[in-house]
């Protein structure tokens, strides 16, 4: 699976706003390999503003650069997300 680093490196000259194809026509032309590929060509096809939205689309390894060591150590340390008693009930 593709990283988000690994997909935006070969966006870097793409002009936005842009649509789906141009994503990845622009990617084809830098010389993407097969799985940043397959993850651009899964978009959906709509205009993107940024990077960050192609990015946010793309099915992409959302913390790639972190460790699983690292990713465990995170899970352990994470607070339990609380609820308001208000909306308990619902």
């Amino acid at each position: 699976m593709a990283s988000r680093t690994e997909v935006l490196r070969y966006l870097s000259g793409l002009d936005y706003p842009a649509e789906k194809d141009a994503v990845v026509r622009q990617a084809e032309r830098e010389g993407a390999p097969p799985d940043v590929l397959r993850a651009l060509r899964a978009l959906p096809p709509v205009d993107y503003a940024n990077d960050a939205e192609v990015a946010r689309s793309a099915a992409i390894e959302a913390a790639s650069e972190i460790s699983t060591a690292q990713r465990a150590r995170q899970a352990k340390t994470r607070r339990p997300q609380r609820v308001a008693q208000h909306l308990r009930s619902i």
